[in-house]
Formats: structure tokens, C-alpha cells, sequence
């Protein structure tokens, strides 16, 4: 995943765009082997765990919301700097 968005936002990216990103839906995990992966160490991590697949329309609301939430960070952070 992280060679994937570094390619994509080095090659793919259009000027004034933000830098891409992924999301992993698993089928089947548990909290202890997410734990074990350390992924915080590479800057990756969970957000939420589900042990059910929420309806699609549920899925897509919490997209949308997640990334108005992120939009709206770094158009405060860029007000910052």
C-alpha cells in the first residue's frame, strides 16, 4: 500500500492536489494480529475495527465524512502556516 500511494502521488498527483490515500478493508482480522503488525511504526493505522462489513450505504456516509474531516484539517493547517 505505502509503495502504491508514494508512486501515485509522485507520478500521478496533479498540481494543487493532496497526496492520495489508501483504505484496506479485510474480510477477516483480529485486534491482536493488527497489534502485532506494528503499522503505526511505518504511519499507517486503524482507524476503526469492525467484525462486520457495515451496508454500503453506511460505508460510504463514513467515507464521506472522513474525508470532509480531513479536508477541513488541512485547510485549518494551511491557515496556520
Amino acid at each position: 500500500m505505502e509503495l502504491y500511494l508514494k508512486w501515485l502521488d509522485k507520478y500521478e498527483k496533479q498540481e494543487g492536489k493532496y497526496s492520495p490515500i489508501g483504505l484496506i478493508l479485510c474480510a477477516e482480522s483480529s485486534r491482536e494480529q493488527i497489534e502485532l503488525l506494528e503499522m503505526h511504526k511505518d504511519g499507517i493505522m486503524v482507524a476503526e475495527y469492525w467484525t462486520e462489513l457495515p451496508s454500503k450505504k453506511l460505508l460510504e456516509q463514513k467515507i464521506h465524512a472522513i474525508l470532509a474531516e480531513a479536508k477541513e484539517r488541512i485547510e485549518r493547517k494551511s491557515m496556520l502556516e
